[in-house]
């Protein structure tokens, strides 16, 4: 996940998705709105993208045949005209491949997973979370190259997730069968390390 930065502009609700549009036209970045604020992240590092790769790799080999791991699909709030995010890697329906549209919806998404940036803030990531909670998004994958921990939030409800399971590098995430069941951590970079040292 990018580290965000909040840019609020005068638009009406129901248009920001238009200036969402023109903005990653203008400027490359990727942008999303959450809770009514645009959200602009700049370029991922080097083992951001490599860990995002791993782990859908890793996912992609033993998904059950109804799913598929997806980079840079945006997933809207429900009932909301303007919110979406964009996870890192989706695991969702299978047949969205066949599908017009930009948006894979909330109750289709079956794991979001986000790779924090070395820049992330703290308040940031908890506002993602929430976000993702309100959606009802099944199961919530927080991967953080900093410290080489991960986190697995699970049953959303009442805008929050109330269940969550921690580990460390090298720790197995614990993913149901149809989502390629045990998920490996080890052998993730982490930030601020070079290979082979």
């Amino acid at each position: 996940m990018a580290g965000p930065t909040s840019h609020p502009i005068p638009v009406r609700r129901g248009q920001l998705r238009v200036v969402a549009e023109k903005i990653e036209q203008a400027t490359g970045m990727r942008v999303e709105i959450i809770g009514g604020q645009l959200m602009m992240s700049p370029s991922p590092s080097g083992k951001q993208i490599g860990t995002i790769i791993d782990l859908r790799d890793a996912i992609r080999t033993s998904l059950a045949a109804p799913y598929e791991a997806y980079e840079n699909v945006s997933v809207p709030m429900p009932g909301d005209p303007d919110d979406y995010s964009i996870p890192d890697l989706t695991i969702g329906s299978r047949s969205f491949k066949d599908e017009d549209d930009w948006l894979l919806d909330a109750d289709a998404v079956e794991l979001a997973v986000e790779v924090i940036s070395p820049n992330e803030r703290l308040k940031g990531i908890n506002e993602k979370t929430d976000w993702y909670a309100a959606a009802r998004v099944a199961r919530l994958l927080q991967i953080d190259p900093r410290t080489g921990t991960w986190s697995l939030f699970t049953r959303p409800g009442e805008g929050e997730y109330k269940a969550v399971v921690h580990g460390k590098y090298g720790e197995e995430v614990p993913l149901p069968e149809e989502l390629g069941g045990d998920l490996t951590t080890t052998g993730l970079p982490l930030y601020g390390t070079q290979p082979g040292r």
